[in-house]
């Protein structure tokens, strides 16, 4: 049976085509997609949602507004990635799939609610909203299957030398997830450094002749041309639909069992994710996390995604 997930993102390029995964793949019921500010303004990531629901034809799943900043402190995006847009790159138009009228959190909670089987919430952007819902709904804990994040790294950061921009922005919120007892499995930067966009996929995603395979194709080239000036990489990983690619098939990422916490004081270090994978702290473990990604199953899920999309959008 398929497994009902809820999807929490800031697109963003690459929460454009988790989206597109979470929607396309019959292993997921996806049952709501809410937005959060991270990658841009709260505004322009629900805008993009609905932009993306839009371009790949998917309808009857409610995109909802979440939260407008961190926990704590000022919002920062990531303009310098995803332009001011959030989604620059090519021409995507208007969107016709609307806003839900209820504030993300509270449709979150009311899918929990009323769900006859606990739901998995995949999580691709700060983790601002499942905080709050766990502030507002502590009951909620019980109804999460479980956590699946794509967010922090058991190496260096991409934000600032030691943080992941996911965990970054809201660190507070990262923190309080982890330290919830829910169920979590965090997708860092070791791992989806290693879906890497390179030139073969983005002929792949042309090759399939639609307008969604061509969008696709030019997404990816904009978001490998900000990862070549930035970082200096070849070809541009795609981070989010990592975590949704493990919920469809678990042998896609392999994990392993560790403790994880977040730095909240350091200096040049807030942010950070410190996984003790030698359990050299005392910590209790925590948290499941990626190491080593099957990147071939990976893109046979990713393209066959679009490809199915593509035919009836």
């Amino acid at each position: 049976m398929a497994t009902p997930v809820i999807l929490d993102c800031d697109p963003g390029h690459d929460d454009a085509l988790a989206i597109m995964l979470a929607a396309a793949d019959p292993a997921i019921d996806l049952k709501a997609i809410t937005t959060v500010a991270g990658n841009q303004t709260l505004e322009k990531t629900s805008l993009n949602a609905r932009r993306v629901c839009t371009l790949a034809g998917i309808t009857g799943v409610p995109v909802a507004a979440g939260c407008d900043r961190p926990l704590a402190g000022a919002l920062e995006t990531a303009a310098d990635v995803h332009g001011e847009s959030g989604l620059d790159g090519p021409e995507l138009g208007p969107p016709t799939v609307p806003l839900a009228g209820e504030h993300a959190v509270d449709l979150m909670h009311r899918i929990l609610r009323e769900s006859p089987e606990p739901v998995t919430i995949i999580a691709v952007g700060p983790l601002t909203n499942v905080a709050t819902l766990l502030r507002r709904h502590p009951e909620d804990a019980s109804r999460i299957r479980e956590l699946v994040v794509m967010g922090g790294s058991i190496e260096r950061g991409n934000h600032t030398p030691y943080a992941e921009f996911n965990v970054y922005v809201d660190p507070e919120a990262a923190a309080e997830v982890l330290a919830s007892g829910l169920p979590v499995t965090l997708h860092g930067l070791n791992v989806t450094h290693q879906a890497l966009v390179t030139p073969d996929v983005v002929d792949r995603f042309r090759g399939l002749g639609t307008r969604l395979g061509e969008v696709c194709a030019e997404l990816m080239t904009f978001f490998g041309g900000t990862y070549r000036r930035l970082w200096g990489f070849e070809a541009p990983p795609l981070h989010d639909p990592v975590a949704v690619a493990y919920v469809i098939d678990r042998s896609v990422v392999e994990c392993v069992r560790a403790p994880v916490r977040v730095e909240l004081e350091g200096a040049y270090t807030r942010g950070a994710t410190v996984v003790d994978l030698h359990r050299r702290m005392g910590w209790e473990p925590n948290a499941d996390v990626g190491i080593t990604l099957d990147r071939d199953r990976f893109w046979e899920l990713m393209i066959a995604a679009v490809e199915r999309l593509g035919g009836r959008a």
